[in-house]
């Protein structure tokens, strides 16, 4: 299939959150697309990426501008990009164009910009509404930004945004997560995204905190937290759609549901990943690496990882089985075979008795919530028996 969505590294952010190991350049909490010549500069290079990408005459159905904090780009920097990706690929006339934004990075002019440039979904990184949790992580943001950036989303004419929650905090009870919960459901995004934490290796958590270790919750308690969330927003009208994903009919993230469905995709900016062709490729991850990369020429078909018959097996499952409609065994069987299909089966058949997966009419899926919860367990098994 021809790559019809396109994703935006924006890595600028005023500070590093304790967690991240994302790709991001620090700028300060006065600095923005205005005021930084470093902001002005990437995006000047990121043109020169996009214009020497090679075009496969499909319009874009979806793009979306992550990082980092794409609210610190400047309304015309913005429209700058998408001017860009409109002159080389083309724009569906319904696409989706989501940007992630932060609390207290934005005032009304700003988001009311941005939506007359073209974006339609907003994504805010809220992650705890408490202040102490707040600080722990290092975000730049209080609860009270929250507030007062859900009240410029009304003001705006903002018709599709989603929130985003991190469960297993440090210091984080089961009574701040209910809490946090109660207080997104009651904000009325139309999509809430739950995380669980991940201490990433080179992160300041890292050096702070073991996994299992106290101030950080127990296992028992965050799988709890799960649980919790699955049933707290499923009750308030949220379709549990992925293992991490909550959404109002009508306002799944149609981006991500790329990524799942394991369909290509175009990537630009620093540390930016592309599907394109069975290819995959990162690219540089420090700037002035990613800067010679495009005077180099951009030329990422020479070092991509080619991707195998086996490995587009494996990716498929990982990835679909994160959807709670999982993946079709039909086009299991049409892409890779009978045989892959029948061993499959076989190798998850403990897993159907004790009831994390499911065989509903032709579609595998993990139950919700315990096999979505413990879908490692169950990846790995399948991980395992291709190895063999």
């Amino acid at each position: 299939m021809l790559p019809t969505a396109a994703y935006i590294h924006i890595p600028f952010c005023r500070r590093r959150c304790y967690y991240c190991d994302f790709p991001v350049f620090v700028v300060g909490d006065r600095q923005n697309g205005a005021t930084s010549g470093n902001i002005q500069l990437y995006v000047e290079q990121l043109g020169r990426e996009i214009a020497t990408q090679t075009n496969y005459h499909q319009p874009l159905e979806t793009i979306f501008f992550g990082g980092g904090t794409p609210s610190l780009l400047t309304v015309e920097q913005l429209g700058q990009i998408l001017k860009l990706l409109s002159n080389k690929f083309g724009i569906a006339s319904d696409a989706e164009i989501s940007m992630e934004i932060d609390p207290g990075t934005f005032d009304l002019a700003q988001i009311q910009g941005y939506l007359q440039a073209g974006v339609n979904r907003v994504s805010m990184g809220v992650q705890a509404f408490q202040d102490n949790l707040l600080t722990v992580c290092g975000r730049s943001h209080s609860v009270a930004d929250i507030y007062a950036a859900v009240d410029l989303f009304d003001r705006g004419g903002v018709q599709n945004w989603s929130l985003d929650l991190i469960s297993g905090l440090p210091q984080q009870t089961i009574a701040d997560w209910e809490n946090s919960l109660k207080c997104a459901i009651d904000l009325n995004p139309h999509h809430i995204s739950c995380y669980d934490l991940i201490v990433e290796a080179q992160t300041p958590f890292a050096k702070q905190y073991q996994p299992g270790d106290k101030p950080l919750p127990s296992d028992e308690n965050t799988a709890q937290m799960y649980r919790i969330a699955q049933q707290t927003l499923t009750v308030a009208g949220y379709d549990h759609y992925e293992i991490s994903n909550y959404a109002k009919p009508e306002y799944q993230s149609r981006h991500n549901l790329t990524y799942w469905h394991n369909l290509p995709y175009y990537a630009f900016g620093m540390g930016a990943a592309s599907n394109l062709k069975e290819q995959r490729f990162t690219r540089p991850r420090k700037t002035q690496e990613y800067y010679q990369w495009i005077a180099d020429g951009c030329n990422w078909q020479e070092s991509a990882a080619i991707t195998s018959a086996e490995d587009r097996f494996l990716e498929t499952l990982m990835l679909g089985l994160r959807l709670s409609r999982g993946v079709s065994l039909r086009s299991i069987e049409s892409e890779f075979g009978i045989d892959r299909v029948n061993s499959l089966l076989k190798c998850l058949e403990r897993y159907k008795k004790s009831g994390w997966v499911e065989n509903v009419d032709g579609w595998l899926r993990l139950s919700d919530p315990e096999g979505l919860l413990f879908s490692n367990v169950v990846l790995t098994e399948i991980f395992s028996q291709e190895a063999d």
